[in-house]
């Protein structure tokens, strides 16, 4: 067995995704494990590279993990021949400028979504990538959360015959930060910092939909902030000029609406924080983040409305639970595994800066849409 290292730049690893995700719970967890095999007696060894801005942080973390590398200085690193991949999951704002540099300096490139600020500046960190010849990767988490791979083993099944709707629900309280700390970073509702329900979540509707369901043709969007001040990090009012909440309808080729309302302003009233209602002719389900529940055509009963009288069975008891059936792991290091099998095995791998900047063109399609209050067509994009 022979051991590789792959040195990798971890860029925005002292906020919240970036550190728990991608650094704890995806390479770190990836070395605790002995490193990923590659099925040709190669093991890749990941040597993470943290970076960032604050040094202070950046330290701290290095030693708590008995890590040996960071820097504040992304050019720096950039500049590094022995650094493989880049990666980036800091402020939305700045991660076009970053690409392009470590796409210029030849580095493989994986990231958090949204790719850019706008689809433009998307579709060109794409073209840029091929024309460099390295590979890309954008992260997109969902589909391999358990709840929604039982729903692709009920989609590939045919368990619903002929699809019809979909009915998404994603969303908790966000503490405004005066009474009690805000658990979300006060840029995600500047939108001059890049914030914006819309922007974070948008690009995750459009895989999640793609992938399961088939290419979003329009988008019909209302895009809202339902809570106009908030408080920073430092116990500060500040104005929130960013969407926080947004409710949409897609249409999708094939006939197929999905409706998804995203929301930060919103108290959690199901069983998971987001769930996905899939109804078909020959049956439904209900997935979320990793349950999955069904009600087959053969199964369904005949409620009957009546505000008269109190319901006396529980609609929820109706139906059935799908089974595990397999062993599911953390979603982000099952996607940082394909992303390092593409680069250094050759492995398939389709969710590159391209389908990057679909997400892209959603959000801005979405809040276009909320903006003039009509509903837009989605165009294919291509390089």
């Amino acid at each position: 067995m022979t051991r590789k290292t792959v040195r990798i730049a971890m860029n925005g690893v002292t906020g919240r995704m970036g550190y728990r995700q991608h650094l704890v719970r995806s390479i770190l967890a990836l070395r605790e494990q002995g490193g990923l095999d590659l099925g040709d007696g190669t093991v890749l060894w990941p040597e993470p590279i943290l970076v960032g801005r604050r040094e202070h942080a950046l330290k701290a973390l290095a030693e708590k993990h008995g890590l040996e590398h960071w820097s504040t200085d992304v050019d720096e690193v950039l500049a590094d021949g022995s650094v493989d991949i880049f990666f980036d999951a800091a402020m939305t704002s700045g991660r076009e400028e970053v690409l392009k540099k470590a796409i210029a300096a030849g580095k493989h490139v994986y990231t958090e979504k949204p790719t850019a600020v706008g689809l433009e500046g998307a579709i060109e960190l794409a073209r840029l990538a091929r024309e460099a010849g390295v590979k890309s990767g954008v992260v997109q988490d969902k589909l391999f959360l358990p709840g929604l791979l039982k729903l692709k083993r009920l989609i590939d099944g045919g368990f619903f015959g002929r699809i019809l709707s979909v009915r998404g629900e994603f969303g908790y309280w966000v503490f405004e930060g005066d009474w009690q700390e805000a658990q979300r970073p006060s840029w995600n509702y500047r939108a001059e910092d890049g914030g914006g329900i819309v922007v974070d979540m948008f690009p995750h509707w459009e895989y999640v939909l793609h992938e399961l369901f088939g290419r979003v043709t329009s988008v019909n969007a209302l895009a809202t902030t339902h809570v106009p001040t908030r408080w920073d990090e430092d116990g500060k009012p500040y104005a929130a000029t960013a969407d926080d909440s947004a409710y949409g309808i897609f249409e999708i080729e094939g006939g197929v609406v999905a409706q998804i309302n995203s929301s930060w302003d919103v108290r959690v009233n199901r069983d998971e924080l987001v769930e996905f209602q899939v109804d078909g002719t020959e049956g439904s389900a209900v997935a979320g983040l990793r349950n999955c529940r069904v009600q087959h055509r053969s199964a369904t009963p005949k409620p009957v409305w009546n505000p008269d009288l109190p319901a006396t069975y529980s609609f929820r008891d109706q139906w059935q639970e799908i089974p595990d059936n397999t062993e599911f792991d953390n979603g982000f290091k099952v996607q940082w595994e394909l992303f390092l099998k593409h680069v250094y095995a050759g492995a398939d791998y389709h969710w590159d800066l391209l389908a990057g900047a679909r997400g892209v063109q959603m959000a801005e399609l979405g809040l276009k849409s909320s903006a003039e209050g009509r509903r837009l067509d989605v165009p294919e994009i291509s390089l």
